[in-house]
């Protein structure tokens, strides 16, 4: 019970963030059109430079009691991610501290797979309608000792893929400001917004879903990284 309790905690403080990060960014823009002389706002992500890093936006999911267990792929180079910064470190130094200790830390950078050519998708489930349930893997931890291994219900792990643990949110219409985004195939399938329904997409024991973040996160995490943001395949 406590350590479901700690993971909705964690959940809520992440989308918490998140959303608070968006609206931070959006402001930008029209502070800058009504002031020419404003300073660029600086992006309060975290870039984490020249580390071995999980990589999970694309990421299927399964659930196991109340935590979703994802199949990410292990990038090297630069990413992003909220601070997440506590008395002693911040998500950089914990995913620097991973480094010979069987660990590393899910961080965000764009799969090539996103853009023009690429055969995946930004599918943006609406906050009107959707009560799906999706995976937030920003800061989430993963084990080495899941690669090259088997792992319930994601199969055959690659070695150059990890298995990261990360908390749930779970929509709800009634409250939600913003919806939310997962990766899916590309051209659009309408089939796969079935994983914006909570009749597919849920928290229960056995259950598939997919790595998500509200809308418009991926955008702010590229911007933060790379300085630009190219076309992105969408899905609506």
């Amino acid at each position: 019970m406590l350590a479901s309790a700690l993971s909705n905690l964690r959940a809520a403080l992440s989308c918490t963030v998140v959303a608070v990060l968006l609206a931070l960014a959006l402001a930008a823009p029209a502070a800058a059109a009504t002031d020419a002389a404003a300073p660029a706002a600086k992006s309060p992500l975290i870039v984490c430079e020249k580390q071995t890093y999980a990589l999970c936006l694309t990421a299927k999911c399964f659930v196991f009691d109340g935590v979703s267990y994802c199949k990410c792929d292990v990038k090297k180079g630069d990413s992003v991610s909220i601070p997440l910064a506590y008395k002693g470190g911040d998500v950089c130094s914990v995913n620097a501290d991973g480094v010979g200790n069987g660990y590393m830390v899910s961080t965000f950078s764009l799969p090539k797979s996103l853009t023009k050519g690429g055969d995946q998708a930004l599918y943006t489930c609406p906050a009107e309608s959707s009560t799906g349930a999706y995976a937030q893997c920003d800061g989430g931890i993963c084990f080495r000792s899941t690669q090259g291994q088997e792992f319930p219900g994601l199969g055959k792990v690659d070695k150059d893929q990890i298995v990261c643990s990360c908390p749930i949110t779970t929509a709800d219409p009634s409250t939600a400001k913003t919806g939310y985004q997962i990766v899916g195939p590309y051209p659009c399938e309408k089939s796969f917004f079935k994983y914006c329904k909570g009749k597919v997409a849920n928290d229960d024991t056995g259950s598939t879903i997919y790595v998500g973040a509200p809308t418009g996160s991926a955008r702010l995490s590229t911007k933060t990284l790379y300085g630009k943001v190219p076309p992105l395949n969408h899905c609506e």
